[in-house]
């Protein structure tokens, strides 16, 4: 499998500019400048990592930018490092447009030094007004008390941006390049399944790899996998993997012969799919060169529905597995895989992933349930109404809650803080129960978990709106607890074989989030992302770089962190977004 060295990772440029005049001023403002840099580089070192858990790496540019031509060798130096976004930092004046990134694809912040010797504020506001003229929107970072010249701490506002501006700006670097791959097509006519090229290509930088379901078949009748893995991967599947309940009639239920076939059958779609996306070099020992490369995807979508699962197991465990932090390798990064092929739904948990290293929880936003509905069917009264979120595929195991924090609460971790121990549990608290016949006639086995409340998630999506573009609702909450005879009699009236999680989004008492009824009857598709933590902020700053607007929201608006000109586009953060994104147009267009 396709794996990434130190030198081919995504890195983060940092730009030290200075007042190019000599005789006296650059000399003497060199160290500060530099201690600028490698202050900021190493805060970004110890706190923003990859996906694989690695710490990012800064490079710096050899020297302090005084001008063009120096600009001109970091730029090189940049490219022959594969930086993929930028910081300038600079406690001065410096020659605004002479000396700012010009690259129109790389996401860029400038970090002004607030002190009164060097007029650092002004340059930031000259070198933003340039980048603003030229259409290449800069995020401004400037702290809110006056330092020290000699001061080398960077203030925790300024931390604060710097850190949400380079998890956001390696997203967008890290999926540029990268495939989406289809497997299958449309799946029961849902709108996310419809692959949009365009998005893809202009707002993300990605290319679109399609492959037929026959393809998973062919490998299936073929033997191109590993069967050593399969061996490995079945005799953990046995010690792990406990069934559920079956809910089907006697007559479509399986024997034993029937569930070994059918686990074997899930566990190999689940080797060659991950081998589709990022390829196995086991494949080339068996003469399989071809196979062996995969299609250098970093988020994939299964169609299944109906054309596959008519006839064959579902996907269910394949999604569920493939999205989690475990498997019979033992603790890794997910590999994120859409149910139903719903690709805008699959870019949300890429966005999830990239910006957390954690696995999504991919879900239906099923029902809600009001406080006067919960009473009528269970006799109990909620404080507050809530949506119900379940779906019988992506769910990832990470989210039946049972890794935990330092002080022993309920959480989801990055791959990289991962344990055994976690890992087990959550295998301990799922189980696999039989596919309802009724909805997928040729089987497979469903992850059936709940869960744990008191758990910060951001609910979130992306949806595609013809004349206008891509838009991107955003609603941070809480999973919550029930009653345990209450959360039977609502599960069990919906479907008791899929993951369940019982969500409360935080209230603004304004627009969609009046009340928790108002969520639901906002949201624009039938399913969504839900991402561990409230990175509702970090979710904004992302869209904005790529041009994405929100249009839906409940973060503080102390919080919202937008390149400098969108500040051009009216008072109202809403209508700004939607103006400047509109004028700027995608990224890669």
């Amino acid at each position: 499998m396709a794996l990434a060295t130190q030198s081919n990772r995504i890195k983060i440029g940092i730009r030290p500019t200075i007042d190019g005049r000599r005789m006296g001023v650059r000399e003497s403002l060199e160290t500060q400048t530099i201690r600028m840099a490698q202050s900021v580089a190493q805060l970004l070192q110890t706190h923003i990592r990859h996906t694989d858990g690695t710490f990012v790496e800064c490079v710096v540019a050899d020297s302090t930018i005084g001008g063009v031509t120096e600009a001109a060798a970091c730029a090189d130096k940049f490219k022959r490092e594969n930086v993929g976004l930028t910081i300038t930092v600079t406690p001065c004046w410096c020659y605004g447009s002479e000396t700012i990134d010009m690259d129109p694809h790389m996401p860029k912040a400038i970090w002004g030094f607030n002190g009164t010797e060097r007029p650092g504020a002004v340059y930031l506001a000259a070198a933003l007004a340039g980048h603003s003229q030229l259409g290449l929107p800069a995020f401004s970072i400037y702290g809110t008390e006056v330092q020290e010249a000699d001061d080398t701490n960077i203030p925790e506002d300024v931390k604060e941006k710097l850190l949400r501006f380079a998890r956001a700006g390696l997203a967008v670097a890290s999926i540029r390049g990268k495939s989406y791959l289809s497997i299958g097509s449309v799946s029961m006519g849902i709108a996310g399944s419809i692959v949009n090229q365009a998005f893809f290509q202009e707002y993300l930088g990605m290319r679109n790899e399609y492959v037929d379901m026959m393809e998973i078949k062919r490998r299936l009748d073929r033997k191109i996998y590993d069967q050593e893995e399969v061996d490995l991967a079945l005799s953990w599947v046995k010690q792990y993997c406990k069934e559920g309940v079956d809910v089907n009639s006697l007559e479509n239920q399986r024997n034993a012969e029937e569930r070994a076939e059918l686990w074997e059958n899930v566990v190999k779609m689940t080797i060659i799919t991950r081998d589709l996306m990022v390829g196995n070099p086991k494949l080339a020992t068996l003469n399989y060169a071809e196979e062996a490369l995969g299609h250098n995807a970093i988020a994939a979508g299964f169609q299944g529905q109906r054309h596959w699962t008519d006839h064959l197991p579902n996907g269910d465990f394949m999604e569920a597995m493939l999205n989690s932090t475990y498997d019979w390798n033992g603790v890794r990064p997910p590999y994120i895989l859409a149910t139903e092929n719903d690709s805008l739904n699959a870019i949300g948990m890429l966005f999830g992933h990239q910006l957390t290293g954690k696995a999504q929880i991919f879900a239906d936003v099923r029902t809600y349930w009001s406080q006067d509905s919960v009473e009528r069917v269970t006799g109990w009264r909620p404080e507050s109404g809530f949506i119900h979120l379940i779906n019988s595929g992506s769910a990832a195991l990470d989210g039946t809650g049972e890794h935990q924090d330092a002080q022993g609460n309920p959480t989801l971790k990055p791959a990289w803080d991962v344990t055994e121990e976690e890992a087990k549990r959550c295998l301990e608290n799922t189980r696999w129960c039989p596919a309802v016949h009724e909805y997928f006639r040729g089987g497979g086995l469903s992850s059936q978990f709940l869960t744990k409340g008191g758990i910060p998630f951001t609910m979130h999506r992306i949806n595609l709106i013809k004349g206008l573009g891509p838009v991107l609702q955003i609603a941070e909450g809480w999973s919550i607890d029930l009653p345990q005879d209450v959360h039977n009699k609502l599960n069990q009236r919906t479907n008791e074989t899929w993951p369940t999680t019982w969500f409360v989004p935080r209230l603004t008492g304004k627009g969609a989030f009046t009340d928790v009824y108002s969520v639901m009857a906002n949201w624009g598709a039938n399913h969504c992302v839900a991402t561990h933590g409230h990175v509702g902020a970090d979710l904004i700053t992302l869209a904005s770089m790529l041009r994405i607007p929100v249009c839906m929201h409940n973060v503080s608006e102390k919080n919202i962190f937008r390149p400098s000109a969108w500040n051009g586009f009216g008072q109202d953060k809403e209508g700004q977004d939607y103006r400047a994104c509109q004028n700027f147009g995608p990224l890669y267009k």
